[in-house]
């Protein structure tokens, strides 16, 4: 079969021939219509990712929408090595096979599994989010900032409130309030609390570093922030007061973190909702023999999510 595959741990994976999967006890053989590029996946692919360096050589892509030999379409996020998501069939445990709803473009569904689960979860699963409560996303230009600030409004929150650097489209976002994200951090707090009336309840964080800061700054009493990204930085001072006074709840994230059965629920769910028109994504489809350029787009910033056409 045609894939993606990874030769060196230094290096990104290139198009190409690969041993075709055969089913292995409860492992099933999905022939992949599309699959996401992820950040996940170059963090994986560079050996550095904290569940270790995958084996060489081997199929990069970590989830994707195709299909069963009977037919069924199907969603998975978790594969067998040395196979990944990124070719025309992938090896997957039977019982991490997600149904997708009926009406949702394939390529949408395939944009919303790391991306869009990972705003989904963070917000329902992990921060508890409560009807009525506003809701902070950092980063709400990027891919799983964009399903976010859909998702929250989705799921009740009282007001949401967007922030990024400055951008036309931050201010294009479907958003309460837009906040840009500047070099003082006291000033952004401040334009943050002003935004949710008060304080933030949930805070979803995919950047860290001066952004989480501020959105620290703005928190309410009790507030939950969910972490989930580094892309501003790696670390930060925090100061202690900051972290008592709010009495905040500062939560680590991933996708995988969950069971499979709140993953299959969320998924199924997020993807009715984009069937019904209320959960979009800015997609850029690349075949599969283009890897080698998408690969490099991701890593530098694509500025859309970018969803490779398998078949």
């Amino acid at each position: 079969m045609r894939a993606a595959v990874l030769h060196e741990h230094s290096a990104p994976p290139r198009y190409g021939e690969f041993g075709d999967p055969r089913p292995s006890g409860d492992a099933v053989v999905v022939d992949v219509e599309a699959a996401g590029l992820n950040h996940l996946d170059l963090a994986k692919a560079s050996g550095t990712f904290y569940t270790g360096p995958p084996p060489l050589p081997s199929v990069v892509g970590s989830d994707g929408v195709g299909r069963l030999p009977d037919g069924r379409r199907v969603f998975f996020d978790t594969v067998v090595p040395p196979y990944g998501a990124l070719a025309e069939r992938v090896l997957v445990p039977s019982g991490a096979l997600f149904d997708v709803a009926d009406g949702v473009d394939g390529t949408l569904a395939a944009a919303l599994g790391n991306s869009g689960l990972a705003a989904w979860l963070a917000l329902e699963w992990r921060a508890g989010l409560r009807p009525g409560e506003s809701v902070l996303v950092l980063g709400a230009t990027g891919t799983v900032g964009t399903a976010a600030v859909q998702i929250a409004r989705a799921l009740g929150a009282g007001r949401v409130i967007a922030a990024a650097r400055s951008s036309p489209r931050l201010h294009h976002l479907n958003a309460d309030a837009h906040v840009e994200l500047t070099g003082d951090t006291d000033d952004v707090a401040a334009a943050m609390r002003a935004a949710a009336g008060g304080g933030v309840d949930v805070i979803i964080d995919p950047l860290w570093g001066p952004p989480a800061l501020a959105a620290m700054g703005a928190a309410r009493h009790g507030a939950r922030l969910v972490q989930l990204g580094q892309q501003a930085a790696t670390a930060i001072e925090l100061p202690a007061p900051l972290v008592r006074s709010a009495a905040l709840d500062i939560r680590g994230f991933a996708v995988f973190h969950a069971p499979a059965d709140v993953r299959r629920d969320a998924y199924l769910r997020m993807t009715e909702l984009a069937a019904s028109g209320g959960l979009t994504m800015d997609v850029q489809v690349v075949p599969l023999k283009d890897i080698a350029a998408a690969w490099e787009r991701q890593r530098t910033g694509a500025g859309v999510k970018l969803v490779i056409a398998c078949q």
